[in-house]
């Protein structure tokens, strides 16, 4: 009940307050909505993570307030597990992929440049960038925060892993030292600092600092190195792979700011109803594999019922509708708009 209260008015203030959402950076839009979940204004950011342009624009045609590209889904789609394989271009190409979907889905949304356009602004939603361990040094980590923010992104992931970095919820992880650890965040954060002086008030990327730490170092290791990261400067912090509900508890009663959840199908975290995050003090309830796996999962039924030479129908949509969803509709008004 509270949940569909808080999402109620989640709703009426978007639609109210158009300062809330509209006119403004990408980051400065997130760091909107982050402050609307933490004071109880709406409720936990439901955060679909999306890996290519078709992904993104799936996750805002739903109706979602926000997206995370995650590398886990980057590196599957080019065909390597995630284990830093993909490199800080590809990952900059990738981001600048889903920024052109979010945005093309946002002109969409609203009929943008069309006769029935009812002049309500295009909100293209903000999407958090994986940035992995920053591809390199503390400079490293800096280039890739700029590389990002030009882009389009909101934000950027950080972690405390030592390269190359593999998925938080697989064996074999290593962690850098805890100094190391916080200095790299803390060269994240200059790096906003620096592009937000650059560009202008509410450019920078915010930052999300992540530890693996909890398996390699133990809970208390993880807690300090959370707490670290945000006497760094740090945005928000993401303590990957809690084990136990009282860990999920005891992480957002100690550490401040805002925290995200990593709801993982079949992984080592709890996975924990919406409302019941938000009442423990999350802030952002990420979905990391969900569509890639999803996706996965009906592929290979359709390839199987190819491979026994059975129809697919039942496991496709109508083409129409495909080609909806990929922008055929919008693509055939826009060359009607440009017809001499």
């Amino acid at each position: 009940m509270l949940y569909s209260k808080l999402l109620s008015a989640a709703v009426a203030l978007l639609a109210i307050d158009t300062s809330y959402s509209f006119g403004c950076p990408p980051p400065e839009r997130l760091s909107r909505l982050l402050k609307a979940t933490d004071s109880g204004e709406a409720p936990i950011i439901l955060m679909p993570c999306c890996y290519d342009g078709i992904t993104a624009r799936l996750v805002a045609q739903s109706g979602f307030n926000a997206t995370f590209m995650t590398g886990f889904g980057v590196s599957g789609a080019n065909g390597y597990p995630d284990t830093q394989l993909v490199s800080f271009n590809e990952m900059v190409l990738a981001a600048s992929k889903v920024a052109e979907g979010l945005s093309s889905a946002a002109l969409e949304n609203v009929k943008f440049g069309e006769p029935d356009y009812t002049g309500q602004p295009p909100v293209a939603i903000p999407c958090i960038a994986d940035g992995d361990t920053g591809y390199g040094n503390a400079i490293n980590v800096k280039r890739t925060v700029f590389g990002y923010a030009r882009t389009g992104m909101a934000g950027m992931m950080i972690e405390d892993q030592v390269a190359p970095k593999r998925c938080g919820h697989v064996a074999g992880k290593a962690v850098i030292p805890f100094d190391e650890a916080v200095q790299r965040v803390k060269a994240a954060c200059d790096a906003r600092d620096e592009y937000e002086a650059l560009f202008g008030k509410g450019t920078g990327p915010l930052i999300l600092a992540r530890t693996d730490s909890l398996v390699t170092d133990g809970f208390e290791d993880a807690i300090q190195r959370c707490i670290a990261f945000r006497e760094a400067g740090c945005d928000m912090t993401f303590l990957e792979a809690p084990q136990t509900i009282e860990q999920m508890k005891e992480y957002c009663q100690r550490v401040t700011g805002p925290k995200l959840a990593n709801m993982l199908e079949y992984g080592n975290t709890p996975i924990l109803p919406p409302s019941e995050l938000q009442e423990m003090g999350y802030t952002i309830a990420a979905y990391p594999l969900t569509l890639l796996s999803a996706s996965i999962k009906t592929m290979q039924e359709s390839l199987q019922l190819i491979k026994e030479g059975k129809p697919t129908l039942d496991k496709i949509l109508p083409f129409a509708e495909t080609k909806d969803v990929v922008g055929f509709t919008k693509y055939g008004k826009e060359e009607d708009r440009y017809k001499c």
